[in-house]
């Protein structure tokens, strides 16, 4: 159970390092006046790309490490060693492909919203953290709230899919000793 939490802390951690390189790249603003303030502590001197990597780090691995233990609470743990690599990476494939598609959704959004929408709402952003690029700073906005929906759907769309593929197996188990009760010894 704690290597599946590790692996899924690991993962997420590096997801969100990388998703914060697209992020800064569309807006440095949402970082430079934003979230490294959030996360003064993780400043080292870096650059700021790194800084920004470091950033989606420390704001992603807890998320990995609390669906992947729920994961394995719900029993990827459980199946043989044979079968946990697959289940594991079909579950993890389940959560990172629904955060890169509905982060990637958010992404479309928010372009529209920033490119053709009225942004009077994001005013307050606007001038508590004298945006210059407020349109670049509303896309990163709807991207990284997209993709924290994505990992929650996600992980809900693996537990389940962890929890049907566990009850399957415990199934064929029970179906293969009572045929057979010296199967199982």
């Amino acid at each position: 159970m704690l290597a599946i939490t590790f692996l899924g802390a690991a993962l997420a951690g590096i997801y969100g390092a990388l998703h914060d390189q697209i992020s800064y790249t569309i807006s440095p603003e949402y970082f430079t006046k934003m979230k490294f303030q959030q996360f003064w502590y993780a400043n080292f001197g870096w650059p700021q790309r790194v800084y920004a990597s470091e950033v989606g780090f420390l704001a992603s691995w807890w998320v990995g490490a609390i669906g992947a233990w729920l994961l394995a609470r719900l029993g990827l743990d459980g199946f043989p060693p044979a079968m946990r690599r697959r289940y594991v990476a079909k579950a993890f494939a389940i959560v990172f492909g629904s955060a890169a598609i509905i982060g990637g959704a958010g992404l479309l959004l928010g372009t529209i919203v920033a490119h053709q929408g009225d942004l009077r709402d994001w005013k307050e952003f606007k001038d508590a953290f004298d945006l210059q690029d407020l349109p670049g700073f509303v896309i990163v906005a709807y991207l990284h709230a997209a993709s924290y929906l994505g990992a929650l759907v996600g992980v809900v769309a693996a537990c389940a899919y962890v929890w049907f593929a566990e009850r399957r197996m415990r199934m064929a188990i029970q179906a293969t000793t009572v045929s057979d009760p010296n199967a199982r010894a």
